[in-house]
């Protein structure tokens, strides 16, 4: 089971929308990173429910600055 580590804040759950509006990517680029394994996967609810962890997209945004300070 995966722990809260969110300072206390509740685990939140983005839709793909959500995603591509948070990180400016559109819905094929994150694909296509996903399987490049440069991106969070997302969770599968069932059908036709597909979400990403918010706390994950997070920490890949921040990584992208730190890359990006390197």
């Amino acid at each position: 089971m995966r722990r809260n580590d969110t300072g206390g804040h509740p685990m939140r759950f983005l839709k793909l929308k959500e995603v591509m509006e948070k990180t400016v990517l559109s819905r094929s680029a994150i694909y296509r990173k996903m399987n490049e394994e440069d991106f969070p996967k997302s969770v599968s609810l069932g059908d036709r429910a597909v979400v990403w962890l918010e706390e994950d997209v997070v920490n890949w945004m921040e990584e992208c600055l730190l890359n990006r300070d390197r």
